[in-house]
């Protein structure tokens, strides 16, 4: 028969064993443990007050679970969402807002919540400004830009007498502004390739989403030149005649080449 031995283990190593197993074991000390709501609160303001934006979110994630059900709570969430917004962490903020608002749908802070969301997506400006680098526009995604658009619609209408209402609606206008330079950047961008047909299509569409921003202008010019050296007389004359009657005293009209080149459309207001 066979047998099997147990080895004999030094006391001095199952000493050192059960200290290695107790450390692993233990986990680190909440000091918020005996912290009342309003300390957890004012705490987590301390540190977003003080720019320790990572430490005041995880203060207000402990309060929203201690919390839950009080307004103090729907307070975090919402300071939360503004903390992650400065931390540049958008989506969660993004996400952490709509949350807000589906659970709070009558919350007395739902106008802030709305110009909140607007605003962590109108600082997205990689798909404005990118063209500053030298990248190609000509495919960017401009979703960010429409989004903030929608958030501030929605809170002009829902509450247009909101104190953010009226810095929501001068946004409002600059995404529009920004939009449309957009298209006839993108549209100067296919003229100067000789892709006419394509700056037709995006002069087009700046002209028809965005009808009377300063973009416009251009965004005739470029049709003007387009419809030229593709030999579409007619539509060439037609668009000059709208350019003429629109912008007598456009600058476009007076070069030979009609566009401007290495013109910075943001300089357009």
């Amino acid at each position: 028969m066979q047998c099997f031995r147990l080895s004999v283990v030094p006391a001095s190593l199952m000493v050192a064993a059960g200290l290695f197993l107790s450390g692993c074991s233990s986990t680190p000390k909440d000091i918020t443990a005996g912290w009342t709501p309003e300390k957890i609160y004012s705490e987590a303001r301390d540190d977003a007050n003080a720019g320790a934006w990572d430490k005041a979110i995880g203060l207000y994630d402990k309060l929203e679970g201690r919390a839950a059900g009080t307004v103090l709570a729907q307070q975090a969430q919402i300071d939360k969402a503004y903390a992650q917004y400065r931390t540049g962490d958008k989506i969660q903020a993004v996400a952490t807002l709509d949350r807000f608002m589906r659970l709070h749908p009558s919350s007395p802070a739902l106008d802030y919540a709305i110009y909140l969301k607007g605003l962590v997506n109108f600082n997205d400006n990689l798909g404005l400004f990118s063209f500053i680098t030298n990248q190609d526009l000509s495919e960017r995604d401009q979703k960010a830009a429409k989004d903030s658009y929608e958030s501030f619609k929605e809170l002009t209408t829902r509450f247009p007498d909101s104190k953010y209402s009226p810095e929501a609606r001068q946004r409002m206008t600059y995404i529009v502004n920004s939009l449309a330079a957009y298209e006839v950047h993108v549209a100067r961008y296919y003229a100067g390739k000789g892709a006419h047909v394509a700056a037709i299509n995006r002069a087009q569409q700046a002209i028809a989403e965005y009808p009377g921003v300063p973009a416009v202008e251009e965004a005739l010019a470029i049709l003007v030149d387009s419809y030229q050296a593709m030999g579409m007389t007619t539509l060439h004359d037609d668009a000059k005649r709208v350019l003429e009657k629109n912008y007598p005293q456009s600058a476009f009209l007076n070069q030979p080449g009609g566009v401007k080149k290495n013109r910075s459309w943001w300089r357009l207001w």
